[in-house]
């Protein structure tokens, strides 16, 4: 049984993209997890990126102190910067990524949720109508008479070689036989401004011309609940190390040559 490699990097703010690296590394050094906080900014998908108003976005966000980052995952709009962590895991995986994007948001959510149960949080993966990056694997949870939402999520799956010693399940005619490297990724509300991070998310929305708009009481941070970040980040990197894998990981031939 394979497990993550667990690394945390927190003292200083890394590109809003760092953790897209993870799905090469991962081929060559086995299922890592990373934890870390970005620079302020935005994060959007794809699709956002193919607007015909994007590049004036862009601009206009820039000049406010407030880049836009195009990410591989989907979702929406997300922000990024002090007081927001962003916990990150990458494997290999085999088999439809239609067939296993639950199965990979629940292996994401599962040790965040223990994390929020050892300090007192019961937290639900549901959509939170009006948050941003609204999604029904997000996390909330109940505050003030309504649910919140602490946890976005999101993922990625490229495909790769298979791993050099796990054989392939056994497979009856039409069943998948390809494999994946995934990075799935998770964005945790911390200690942050709610009325300040919607407002820039809304922004987004609105130098688009779109007509989604976010709102701040629909979101909820860790320092709002009277929570020890420091206590929380213990018992997630605890429970990351304990999250084992859907496959024993070993190295592909792929690889292996590049090392040669």
């Amino acid at each position: 049984m394979a497990f993550f490699h667990v690394r945390t990097y927190l003292q200083q703010a890394s590109p809003n993209d760092f953790d897209e690296h993870l799905l090469q590394s991962t081929l060559h050094h086995g299922p890592q997890a990373i934890i870390w906080q970005g620079q302020q900014g935005l994060v959007v998908p794809r699709t956002y990126a193919q607007h015909p108003r994007f590049k004036y976005s862009l601009q206009q966000l820039q000049a406010l102190g407030w880049p836009l980052t195009v990410r591989q995952s989907g979702g929406g709009v997300v922000p990024q910067g002090h007081g927001i962590w962003n916990i990150s895991l990458a494997w290999r995986q085999y088999g439809r990524p239609l067939d296993l994007a639950g199965p990979a948001y629940a292996l994401l959510c599962r040790p965040l949720q223990k994390a929020f149960a050892d300090v007192g949080i019961k937290a639900n993966t549901q959509a939170v109508e009006g948050s941003f990056c609204d999604g029904r694997y997000n996390l909330a949870i109940w505050h003030q008479h309504q649910a919140k939402k602490i946890v976005g999520t999101a993922q990625v799956w490229r495909r790769c070689a298979p791993p050099l010693t796990v054989p392939s399940p056994t497979r009856q005619a039409g069943d998948p036989s390809d494999w994946h490297v995934v990075l799935c990724h998770a964005l945790v509300l911390i200690h942050v401004d709610h009325e300040l991070v919607t407002h820039y998310a809304n922004l987004v929305e609105q130098t688009l011309e779109r007509t989604q708009r976010y709102q701040a009481q629909r979101i909820v941070s860790l320092n709002t609940l009277n929570i020890s970040s420091e206590q929380w980040l213990s018992r997630l990197q605890y429970h990351l190390r304990q999250q084992a894998v859907p496959h024993d990981q070993a190295l592909s031939s792929h690889s292996e040559s590049n090392h040669e």
